[in-house]
């Protein structure tokens, strides 16, 4: 846990930075069979809930999730008392009190996960001058969205001799300009998952993608088992249609 307070206070800023667009584009985004995928895909909720972890213990530093709210919590299997529990790991701003003045408080399952800076200045004066983005939609910022961020987390890698690489910045050839000033964030069991899963940079990238796919969409189940009713009425209406026609213009033919 040392290890990644350390890593967020020297500027580990997921998805932010300044970059610099050198000469040459982003590596096409890796492909990714993700189970949320496609018409009939659904959320992994235990890929959800170790993405919640790595979103918790690595990203949270320094960005904020302020479309989610603590209750949204138990929609990725997390009971009631789970998500009362890690809500009130954080403080919010309430009030005005009797006297006027606001005070701070335990969160609760109503309240949205808080920012971790009081306002963007504090946020830049902590990464270098760097914004970090709130990560509620980050997976629907980019088309492809999920294959790009698991391709950026899994993509850091040593610069070519021949690429002029800015000081300060940290190459990866799946960012426009190949060059960022956010450092790697995950590292070989920079997290210990609760259910024992194996922390590999691409096991931890994948979880914490799906995560974001499902805080940037958490009603997309929803929507696709309506879109699958709707397809299935609109089917059995042809056919009843088609029926009444040929049933109408039976004698004309």
């Amino acid at each position: 846990m040392r290890k990644i307070l350390a890593s967020a206070a020297a500027g580990v800023v997921l998805l932010a930075g300044v970059s610099a667009f050198a000469a040459g584009d982003a590596e096409a985004p890796k492909s990714v069979d993700w189970p949320h995928g496609g018409p009939f895909g659904t959320y992994d909720r235990a890929a959800l809930q170790r993405g919640y972890q790595v979103y918790a213990e690595v990203c949270a530093a320094c960005h904020s999730l302020r479309l989610i709210a603590f209750r949204n919590l138990t929609e990725i299997g997390l009971s009631e008392a789970e998500a009362k529990a890690i809500a009130a790991e954080y403080d919010v701003e309430d009030g005005p009190d009797d006297e006027g003045e606001m005070f701070d408080r335990p969160a609760k399952l109503s309240d949205y996960f808080p920012s971790p800076f009081p306002n963007d200045n504090a946020a830049r004066a902590g990464n270098n001058g760097a914004l970090p983005p709130d990560l509620s939609l980050i997976a629907k910022a980019r088309a492809n969205g999920h294959n790009y961020l698991y391709s950026l987390l899994t993509g850091y890698q040593d610069a070519p001799d021949d690429f002029a690489l800015g000081e300060g910045l940290h190459y990866n050839p799946w960012f426009p300009g190949k060059q960022l000033a956010m450092a790697q964030p995950l590292y070989e069991d920079s997290v210990e998952y609760a259910d024992g899963t194996p922390a590999t940079v691409e096991q931890m990238s994948k979880d914490v993608t799906t995560f974001m796919a499902w805080a940037a969409e958490p009603t997309m189940e929803a929507r696709k088992r309506m879109g699958v009713k709707v397809l299935l009425f609109l089917i059995v209406f042809t056919g009843v249609l088609y029926a009444a026609k040929r049933k109408i213009w039976a004698d004309v033919h």
